[in-house]
């Protein structure tokens, strides 16, 4: 997938927990403890019993991840 620059820029699209886990390679529970820590993209509510992501969100902090690769 190519690089995005400015994720305001993305369609608006919602994106449930298997595809966040297939984008960043984390586990379920690791997820939620970046959530809780602040350092994760939260989730939104569909519903009662139905959350999912935003896909831009999602996207960013995976760039960003990969742009602090060299500056380590």
């Amino acid at each position: 997938m190519a690089a995005h620059t400015n994720p305001a820029q993305l369609p608006r699209r919602f994106i449930k927990l298997p595809k966040v886990k297939d984008y960043t390679s984390l586990s379920t529970s690791e997820i939620y403890r970046r959530i809780a820590a602040g350092t994760f993209p939260a989730q939104v509510s569909l519903g009662p019993k139905s959350v999912a992501w935003i896909e831009a969100e999602v996207i960013a902090w995976c760039d960003s991840l990969a742009s602090q690769r060299g500056a380590a």
